[in-house]
């Protein structure tokens, strides 16, 4: 109800009139002073309580509400009572533990199967929508004690309409992965229909880079369960109760003969240190639930969004002492984990797959409150040389982190990619072609610090200044060059040193050589020629980072007009 009164009226006068007519009306009233556009006082009506009457629930709701009961019960008592000897919770323990009490928002097709002949509550899969660490997500979960946690008709209905409504939302996708795969007696109702399970992996396709997909697997996933995983952005498995495979160790014995049990086959360990589908592996389920609360605050909600900040930190030491961490040696080891301590907020860095191609290291991280996805060669192993996997893993690192907007920084300390037969067996050159398709084709603020070595075309894939970083900058240690000295000396001047028949004469030329070969490749020389863009006193770095990660936030990049690149 809107009153104009006089002009020359007071507010408190407008104010007295709005609350004396919302009480008499029963409606909300504004009220104007003469002709103006805004009111000077708005008062809202006086809504009674709703009286109580004598209507209540019916039996048909109290029906409802035991059938309710029932289904949350879950499958029999028996498959129940046995996820405790496993170190399993019940799933709707489970989700309690992710959102607790007041987390969860809704949940979809609880009476899926209901008319089933057999009891199946929620045909064993249940999905919905939940807040979880201040975030709303949508989420599904298998029930281990309906048969298994199998995958049928009307349960792959509720995940592809979760996986469908995920896209329209562009809300975060949480899978709670406990399944056998799909139940075999009834696969002509879900198998290879339109809608059927094979539309999972096809949503997953179309989620992908979208929104984050992060699965947890909490027991044996096989065969259709397994991709689900793999699917996903980032994979958590609970050591000694997790475990994804193609097939069952029995299906595994009928094929091939092999007689192996389900953890050989393919429990945590196996994924996070040879096949690099698990990210991490937890101890127990609150693990899981800590690492996948501490891997979003790097995450946004999809790829329209820009990853949340944080409020800056220290680092944890001080970088004053980051100099003397680098050896001067070029061929001497170091834990790049010492540099990075010295650069990053402190207790901020997450890092992902660390117990696979850990000659590279891969971590999300915050500098200044703002994340990063850091990808750094790690001299502490093998020399920090790239190996096939360590290339794989950087170059699925750096797309994600594409993806999702989030900043990189390249840390490099390497002599390039890894030589020999082995390595070409293993890929060496289709693995390190990824990761320099990835690095060319990121579109987010790119920042190269050259540690130490940058030999080779590890330059390359480290986005060094041909693969349009923001900036290369560099630490005094730093080297830059085709080879090392010891391979250059040998490769050039090896006959003309053979020819040197005094030993002595021999080493003291060739150590001549190797001095001159180092002059040549140092930084000062690169900066010198603006092959770099600045060298970098060792205790500024971070501030150096600070700045130039806040300078090129909103920097814009264009890739040629065309469908898609053929590397990834």
């Amino acid at each position: 109800m809107k009153v104009r009164i006089g002009a020359d009226a007071s507010v408190e006068e407008a104010s007295a009139i709005a609350e004396a007519l919302a009480a008499h009306v029963d409606r909300d009233v504004e009220v104007f002073l003469g002709d103006a556009d805004e009111p000077a006082a708005v008062e809202p009506a006086e809504l009674e309580v709703p009286l109580d009457d004598d209507l209540g629930p019916t039996e048909r709701e109290g029906r409802l509400r035991e059938e309710i009961a029932d289904i949350l019960e879950g499958g029999p008592e028996k498959y129940r009572e046995r996820l405790p000897e496993q170190d399993k919770l019940f799933v709707r323990d489970r989700m309690n533990l992710w959102f607790g009490e007041e987390g969860l928002h809704f949940e979809d097709g609880k009476f899926a199967a209901f008319d089933s002949e057999d009891r199946l509550p929620a045909d064993g899969l249940i999905t919905g929508a939940a807040e979880f660490e201040g975030r709303d997500l949508h989420f599904m979960a298998n029930d281990f004690t309906v048969k298994a946690g199998s995958m049928a008709e009307r349960g792959v209905e509720k995940f592809l309409r979760m996986q469908q409504r995920a896209l329209k939302t562009g809300r975060p996708v949480l899978y709670l992965m406990d399944s056998s795969g799909g139940r075999i007696d009834e696969q002509s109702g879900f198998f290879a229909n339109r809608e059927g399970i094979g539309k999972y992996y096809y949503n997953h396709s179309m989620l992908s880079g979208r929104v984050p997909q992060i699965c947890v697997l909490y027991g044996p996933c096989i065969a259709g369960a397994a991709y689900t995983p793999v699917f996903a952005d980032f994979t958590i498995m609970v050591r000694g109760m997790s475990a994804m495979a193609i097939a069952s160790p029995r299906m595994v014995r009928m094929v091939t003969g092999e007689e192996i049990d389900m953890q050989e086959l393919g429990g945590a360990e196996v994924h996070a240190k040879h096949s690099s589908s698990a990210d991490l592996i937890a101890e127990d389920e609150e693990h899981a639930r800590e690492l996948v609360a501490d891997l979003i605050t790097y995450l946004p909600d999809n790829s329209d969004e820009k990853p949340p900040r944080a409020d800056p930190r220290p680092p944890t030491r001080s970088p004053e002492g980051l100099d003397s961490v680098v050896p001067s040696e070029p061929n001497r080891g170091y834990d790049m984990n010492d540099v990075i301590e010295r650069i990053v907020d402190h207790d901020s860095l997450f890092e992902l797959q660390p117990e696979f191609g850990s000659e590279i290291l891969t971590a999300f991280a915050r500098i200044d409150g703002r994340p990063v996805g850091i990808v750094a060669n790690q001299p502490a192993q093998r020399a920090g040389a790239i190996f096939p996997d360590a290339a794989g893993k950087a170059a699925e690192f750096i797309w994600k982190c594409d993806a999702y907007s989030i900043p990189l920084l390249y840390l490099c300390d390497t002599p390039g990619f890894m030589a020999g037969s082995q390595v070409e067996k293993e890929g060496i050159l289709e693995q390190g072609k990824k990761m320099i398709y990835a690095t060319s084709s990121a579109t987010v603020p790119k920042q190269c610090v050259v540690v130490r070595k940058a030999y080779g075309a590890g330059i390359y894939a480290m986005s060094g200044p041909a693969y349009d970083p923001e900036s290369t900058i560099a630490l005094p240690s730093g080297e830059i060059a085709i080879m090392g000295p010891e391979a250059a000396i040998n490769a050039v001047y090896a006959n003309r040193l053979a020819d040197i028949d005094d030993e002595e004469e021999r080493a003291e030329r060739e150590a001549e050589l190797r001095e001159e070969f180092r002059e040549e490749i140092d930084v000062h020389r690169m900066a010198s020629d603006v092959v770099i863009d600045e060298i970098v006193p060792p205790s500024e770095l971070r501030e150096e980072l600070v700045g130039r990660f806040a300078f090129y936030e909103t920097v814009e990049k264009d890739l040629p007009d065309k469908k898609h690149g053929t590397v990834l």
